[in-house]
């Protein structure tokens, strides 16, 4: 029996399931950077301050000068963003602070509201800044949507990296062959085991085969193929930029093509309430997001404390977390 419920294409964001809300996939290929952390090439012909189209290999975003997102506000869900290559800078309404990448993950418990930014230092002035990022919104459900905001790093050399024959599963979040992710933001429908969330970046080398387990639970579970040539899925062809639903309760087997093939794997147990959006705000009903509207509006969820909205750390600093009590790590 087909472990394959639907395959789809992949647009910008990606479509997920209950419990997640969305998934978006950045890939960038910028170019060398100047002393600003910008890029070192004229911006001419960019939309700024909305630059999503590719050009160059490239966007800007919502950013000016530097490439990212400046200073916007969230209620009601959370964030996990997964940095592959590149950097991001990090700054919110708490205080709290960071730069993290090259592997790094951040998890962001929005809750009752914050603010924050992330924008994408170009830190090389010699030579390229690709940039490769995973930004997964995981709703909350009804009960933990006026939590106290959260912030929290997973640091690369933390993330559990199995290696099962050629491939390498990284463990964001959830376990996989025994190995536990680190503890997800308290408040998280991921905290609780039965829940069964996952986050799992998988590689796979040339021609090899590889087997997702069944779940304990009937949950939801979405594969997405985002880089690599042909793969083999239950004898269903694939080909990358595609979205798989699985049947989690049954194993799946994938067959690699002739080249290094990468999957994002996105599951959990659905939270099963209504949802209601409106930009950075995801409520239980219309009336809780014209509240969220409305409060945003008078209290700014706690004000701005950095110089710009599109704050970013010194050229010279590494990887760091700065948290609201004023704990530093440096890496």
């Amino acid at each position: 029996m087909s472990s394959i419920k639907t395959i789809f294409p992949l647009g910008f964001p990606w479509q997920t399931q209950d419990p997640f809300l969305f998934c978006v996939y950045h890939l960038d290929h910028y170019p060398e950077g100047n002393d600003e952390m910008g890029p070192a090439v004229s911006l001419e012909g960019r939309t700024l301050g909305n630059d999503f189209t590719i050009k160059d290999g490239w966007r800007m975003y919502h950013g000016h000068t530097i490439p990212g997102f400046p200073s916007h506000p969230h209620r009601g869900f959370e964030t996990v963003t997964i940095v592959n290559k590149g950097f991001c800078d990090h700054s919110d309404s708490l205080g709290a602070a960071g730069r993290f990448g090259e592997g790094d993950a951040q998890w962001m418990t929005a809750g009752r509201g914050v603010q924050h930014s992330e924008m994408f230092p170009l830190l090389k002035t010699a030579d390229k800044n690709p940039l490769e990022l995973f930004q997964i919104w995981l709703n909350l459900p009804k009960a933990n949507k006026f939590v106290d905001p959260h912030f929290s790093m997973l640091w690369n050399e933390d993330i559990p990296m199995v290696v099962s024959n050629e491939s390498k599963v990284k463990v964001v979040a959830g376990s996989y062959l025994g190995m536990e992710a680190p503890s997800p933001a308290p408040n998280s429908w991921a905290a609780d085991p039965e829940n069964e969330v996952a986050i799992w970046n998988i590689h796979l080398q040339p021609n090899e085969t590889f087997t997702l387990p069944s779940s304990k639970n009937n949950i939801n579970r979405t594969l997405y193929y985002y880089e690599g040539a042909t793969s083999t899925i239950e004898e269903q062809s694939l080909t990358p930029n595609h979205g798989i639903e699985l049947e989690a309760l049954e194993e799946t087997v994938i067959t690699n093509g002739n080249s290094e093939s990468h999957f994002l794997l996105l599951q959990g147990r659905p939270i099963a309430e209504p949802v209601a959006k409106y930009g950075p705000f995801v409520m239980n009903t219309d009336a809780e997001i014209e509240q969220a509207m409305q409060e945003y509006r008078l209290t700014q969820f706690g004000g701005w404390p950095w110089p710009q909205t599109d704050h970013v750390h010194s050229k010279e600093k590494g990887r760091f977390a700065k948290y609201p009590d004023g704990t530093l790590v440096e890496k």
